[in-house]
């Protein structure tokens, strides 16, 4: 008897934010694992911005979701049945199942997790994609430095709260943006920063620059928009950015509006000899997984870093999912339920 496999395919391509009828749920038949394959049931499957940029055709670093294909995502998964040496019928892997119940896996890019995780869908977010984007983004291109001042935006999200909380392991003053009070108190109460900043408060700059007293060392960028406007003035001779997302741009249609400050930007750099650089995580840091994974399953089992996450139950949720993300609705990584485990 064959398996149903539900899926949510791209429908339409969305202008401006994503709505219902850009996907669409169909039911199909579960694919059969051959020799060399092996058959995936997705458990928990990942969120996150990224997911935006791939609806769109616009030229980027990967290549666009076509109409009529299951969306792309990462998810951790159970496996129904193998026929690959390593991989055998209930063990929990890392995988790339996308918005679906069932995928056919060679193996290539799968990480076992074994048959009893402690905590599988972990491996979605601190020691996964975010917990790898937070490390690698703030230790190889921020560097940062005992008593510098470390700023990050989102600062309760999949990223951000890892990216505060490893600048507090090194020593540095760090400071979050979030929005809200609630996210607020918690990036400062639970997560130990420094402090918190709203930056839905009507002063939000001037609060930041009066807890950044001493400038702005390292700024965390995964937002743009104005926060980045805020920090600009603050940032130091010699400040490292790096950029892993701009989320707040994501559904723009076009520029916006108001005077050119592009040649600011550059003179900045110039003159204050700033490093701002992209990455896209396993791009470019695939071969340093290892260090990462050492380090932050550590600091989790030592209770260094803190971790919340934000689930949603129902395949059927995740387009609604993608939208409270990608307009900062979520409180922690938000990771959605399709099955329940065997």
């Amino acid at each position: 008897m064959s398996l149903s496999n539900r899926q949510i395919v791209l429908n339409s391509r969305p202008e401006g934010e994503p709505v219902a009828d850009n996907f669409r749920l169909q039911e199909v038949d579960a694919p059969r694992a051959k020799q060399g394959e092996m058959l995936l049931r997705t458990i928990y499957l990942s969120l996150d911005p990224y997911m935006r940029g791939r609806m769109s055709d616009a030229e980027s670093y990967a290549d666009p979701v076509a109409i009529d294909e299951v969306m792309v995502g990462g998810t951790v998964s159970q496996v129904v049945e193998s026929h690959i040496e390593g991989f055998k019928a209930g063990d929990w892997v890392l995988s790339m199942n996308g918005w679906q119940d069932y995928a056919i896996s060679n193996g290539e890019g799968v990480i076992n997790l074994g048959s009893q995780p402690q905590n599988p869908s972990y491996a979605l977010g601190v020691l996964g994609m975010p917990g790898f984007t937070a490390y690698m983004g703030l230790l190889d291109i921020g560097k940062p430095q005992a008593g510098e001042t470390v700023v990050v935006a989102a600062a309760s999200g999949a990223v951000g709260a890892n990216v505060g909380q490893i600048a507090k392991l090194k020593g540095a003053k760090v400071i979050g943006i979030a929005g809200g009070a609630q996210k607020c108190s918690y990036v400062k109460d639970e997560l130990g920063f420094d402090a918190c900043i709203d930056h839905k408060s009507d002063d939000f700059a001037e609060q930041l620059a009066k807890v950044c007293d001493s400038g702005i060392d390292v700024y965390y960028e995964n937002v743009g928009g104005k926060v980045f406007d805020a920090v600009l003035p603050l940032l130091n001779t010699g400040a490292r950015i790096p950029v892993c997302g701009l989320v707040s741009q994501y559904n723009a249609t076009e520029l916006p509006p108001g005077p050119d400050r592009l040649s600011l930007l550059m003179g900045k750099i110039l003159t204050k000899r700033m490093t701002m650089k992209g990455f896209i995580i396993f791009d470019d840091y695939a071969h340093r997984y290892e260090e990462f994974a050492t380090d932050m399953q550590k600091w989790v089992q030592e209770g260094k870093i803190k971790y919340k996450e934000h689930l949603i139950e129902g395949l059927e949720n995740a387009p609604e999912g993608l939208n409270d993300v990608l307009a900062g609705r979520n409180f922690g990584k938000m990771v959605v339920k399709i099955n329940n485990p065997e």
